[in-house]
């Protein structure tokens, strides 16, 4: 291959006027053809990843995911070896020969979410409730950790 063979990309259509559009159009043209056929989940049919939120307390650790449009049944918690574990899986419709598609953005699929808890927790007692598509887990503190906090003044030299 020499320089000669080399060739600058050009915009295509009428929205020469906005030439990062074009080329975005362009960048996701290629990267839909290379991932085609290849195994990798097409849009709407990617893994998911639920964000979470993950807060402290003086009395517990609160995590809150949220699973939109999914219900208890569909989610499993789990603590093995000081590790929470989220998971579950968002089904797709299967009503999909009465539509017709003109753009996809949910997720559909299973997911894992998985959590290294802090050493002063009590993973026998973590409680889980889900409410209007979130997941509020609590695993609660010790007793022995609560006490075991205390703050130490800095001094000047």
């Amino acid at each position: 291959m020499s320089l000669m063979d080399i060739t600058p990309w050009r915009s295509r259509g009428r929205n020469d006027l906005f030439p990062l559009r074009s080329l975005q159009r362009e960048m996701d043209r290629l990267f839909e053809g290379f991932f085609a056929g290849s195994g990798v989940p097409e849009r709407g049919e990617a893994f998911l990843s639920p964000a979470l939120d993950v807060t402290e307390s003086d009395n517990a650790v609160h995590i809150a995911v949220d699973l939109p449009g999914m219900s208890e049944k569909e989610v499993e918690v789990s603590v093995s070896d000081g590790i929470l574990t989220i998971s579950g899986e968002r089904k797709t419709e299967k009503d999909e020969k009465k539509k017709h598609y003109h753009l996809i953005e949910r997720s559909y699929g299973k997911f894992v979410r998985s959590l290294t808890l802090p050493n002063d927790v009590d993973a026998e007692k973590v409680e889980a409730v889900f409410k209007n598509g979130v997941l509020d887990i609590t695993v609660p503190k010790r007793p022995e950790a609560k006490k075991a906090s205390k703050k130490i003044e800095v001094k000047k030299t």
